[in-house]
């Protein structure tokens, strides 16, 4: 038996035990692979479904016999032998300090893990029994092999348990025992190693027990079956990674690529289960509004799914589809004119403005019409979204918000997280009615009102910058109304004087999105402000007393002295400062943009010494530092051209080019040449 590691607990607000098996259930339904808890049969266990039962400690159970309780049965009579080779931690089960009164009973849960992909290591389910003694505050986690006769049984090897200790008043010790070293075996996927167990693991347990805040959301992937999903997700990343080489947008390819594919991976599941429900053959038709880069589509068009997307802008990855991916280059506003009655889904991801009215679309454009939303900035119906209630977290209460909209056009709202690289990965789907087709125009008038509603207790206001809500997934969707671009759109071209506008005060988004991030501001007036506020840092340096005890060796290259912000904007013409007070961030956003010069530490600016960053990458190598083999040489060095000490770094050290015979071309450029390439090789073999 070893000891992975120990923590000291101080619970000031009274949250432990209770929360002790809180941080557990997180564990148990959010391990480094995925499984899902439900209650079932021996049949179960190749949907990944987990069993749990109440067992005797000591006793086996009587037949008929469950998977988990054959294995109990099994357990149970092992560590009841003398000669046991199980660690201690194992034989003293349900035996510390029970009541009389109570009979000797644990909870066994049985588990099957799905490991992620790993191209060296096998990736097949694994199955495990864990074992919650309540009453003595430990969980114990048993690795099951199956034998020769197909039946399962507990391994000797990566055994170890959590435990929870009261020490005296408020203080309480978390521990992991585990298997000796011998009897460790990691294989780095679902077996980490003890260390891991006793730092990273410990560590995480110990904050989740002492918070008195609970998890806002539901289990990850809670209503679709995880093992079709592990299946299928595996199958379509292999089948689609190749989108990462030929990436053509500025966006990074594997966070795009990947979380498209694993929100189409949860469509797929969630629509078979739905035709197996309803008895249905035909696969579902959709339609994604705001569908940005169209992948999503080009994916789920691709799996068979009839369908197509819809966005205001045209993205340069269209090209690449081919024709069964379907695009539309199209404005969408709140009026009659834009209702799908012949489709099945309506999709939201991550679509801004449209995000609360895709419930309101597809509950007006046929009573069968579902809806999938996956909300990302909040809006509401006319404009940004405003904050009612501090007790919750703002993106939980915008979650609660659309989701009132949902059950106010009288869908049965359901909510699961999706398991995707991303801060905003709750989605909301709604896919059955609250009342019958013959209730609609009541339903509907209900509805007018709840907008209406809305509009007159916010307020509408014309807001031109609703661009600046913070969003991690960039498939941005411009509601615009251009005339030019609706007559694109083929399947509005019906539209009639007789139109209803559900709201007379909704404010679009210009077509063409404003970057507003400094990037686009003109590369001479982003040169000159890099070199004014370089210049004053240099400038600080010399005015400032010299310290004769300094090392005059430290002292060759000039690394300038640190200003804070407001310090440096004072020295900006007026004009300058109006032009960066347009943009988001101002100032800091400019000189952040600008790494190779800059750093920007708790409000105060330095200039950026090269040789720190090399000492730092040495020192600590887990940091991801510096540039890829693919970025080197690409850009010129300003510090070769423009600090009057030239670089700190040699050529050949420095990631930046001294001189233009030295630069690269880039990866990107690449990139984009060969897609360029195969493009036109495409039109010609057509």
């Amino acid at each position: 038996m070893g000891l992975a590691g120990a923590i000291a607990l101080r619970d000031g607000a009274s949250v432990l035990p209770r929360g002790f098996w809180a941080a557990l259930s997180v564990w148990l339904e959010k391990p480094q692979v995925v499984n899902k808890r439900l209650s079932g049969s021996p049949g179960d266990w190749e949907q990944g479904r987990e069993e749990e039962r109440q067992v005797i400690a000591g006793v086996g159970a009587i037949p008929p016999l469950t998977m988990l309780e054959a294995v109990w049965s099994d357990f149970s009579g092992m560590i009841a032998q003398e000669d046991c080779e199980m660690p201690a931690f194992i034989k003293e089960l349900g035996k510390e300090n029970q009541p009389e009164t109570d009979a000797l009973s644990l909870n066994a849960v049985l588990r099957t893990l799905f490991p992620k992909s790993h191209p060296h290591c096998s990736t097949a389910p694994r199955k495990e029994m864990v074992i919650k003694d309540t009453f003595n505050g430990t969980v114990t986690f048993l690795p099951l092999e199956e034998n020769d006769e197909g039946k399962y049984q507990v391994k000797k090897c990566n055994i170890y348990q959590i435990r929870l200790r009261h020490t005296k008043d408020d203080e309480w010790s978390m521990s992991i025992l585990t298997s000796s070293p011998e009897n460790w075996v990691t294989d780095g996927i679902v077996y980490p190693k003890r260390t891991w167990l006793g730092k990273e693991l410990l560590s995480k347990l110990a904050k989740w027990s002492t918070e008195e805040k609970q998890s806002e959301f539901k289990s990850t992937l809670s209503l679709i079956s995880v093992a079709k999903y592990s299946r299928v997700y595996q199958a379509l990343k292999k089948k689609y990674k190749e989108m990462v080489k030929v990436w053509p947008e500025v966006t990074d390819p594997e966070k795009f690529v990947y979380e498209d594919v694993a929100i189409a991976t949860y469509l797929l599941i969630l629509w078979e289960e739905e035709r197996a429900e309803k008895g249905l053959s035909k696969k579902q038709s959709f339609v994604d509004l705001g569908c940005g880069n169209g992948l999503l589509v080009h994916i789920l068009s691709n799996e068979g799914y009839p369908g197509r997307g819809i966005d205001v802008r045209r993205r340069k990855i269209w090209n690449m589809y081919g024709p069964q991916t379907h695009l539309e280059e199209c404005a969408i506003r709140p009026d009659d004119s834009y209702l799908f009655p012949n489709v099945d889904w309506l999709i939201g991801n991550h679509s801004d403005e449209l995000t609360p009215w895709i419930p309101v679309i597809a509950a007006r454009s046929s009573y069968s019409c579902c809806y999938f939303v996956l909300p990302c900035c909040f809006f509401d119906f006319h404009g940004k979204y405003n904050r009612r209630q501090s007790q919750k977290t703002q993106y939980r209460e915008y979650l609660d918000f659309v989701t009132e909209v949902g059950l106010e056009c009288g869908f049965r709202v359901e909510e699961d997280c999706l398991r995707i690289p991303s801060t905003k990965r709750v989605c909301l789907i709604g896919k059955s009615r609250t009342y019958p087709p013959l209730q609609e125009d009541r339903i509907d008038k209900q509805r007018t009102q709840y907008i209406n509603n809305r509009q007159s207790y916010t307020g509408v206001t014309s807001d031109k910058t609703v661009g600046s809500n913070q969003c991690d997934n960039h498939h941005v969707v411009n509601c615009v109304v251009d005339q030019a671009v609706e007559l694109e759109c083929a399947a509005n071209k019906t539209k009639t004087d007789g139109d209803r506008v559900w709201l007379s005060g909704f404010q679009p988004r210009e077509k063409v999105e404003q970057v507003r991030n400094c990037a686009a501001l003109p590369r001479d007036f982003v040169d000159d402000v890099v070199l004014t506020v370089a210049s004053l840092l240099l400038k600080a340096t010399q005015e400032k007393p010299w310290d004769h005890t300094l090392d005059i060796r430290l002292n060759t290259w000039n690394k300038g002295e640190s200003l804070s912000l407001r310090e440096v904007a004072e020295h900006l013409d007026k004009e300058t400062l109006k032009r960066l007070k347009n943009e988001y961030g101002g100032l800091q956003t400019l000189l952040r943009n600008n790494h190779q010069v800059f750093e920007v530490l708790n409000g105060r600016v330095h200039i950026r010494d090269w040789r720190e960053e090399k000492a730092l990458k040495r020192t600590k190598p887990e940091v991801k530092r510096g540039f890829s083999a693919e970025a080197f040489k690409t850009r010129l060095c300003w510090f070769f051209t423009h600090h009057p000490d030239g670089c700190s770094l040699t050529s050949e050290s420095c990631p930046y080019a001294h001189g233009t015979e030295e630069l690269r071309q880039s990866q990107i450029m690449k990139k984009k040449n060969l897609c360029i390439a195969r493009l036109k090789q495409g039109s010609t073999e057509k």
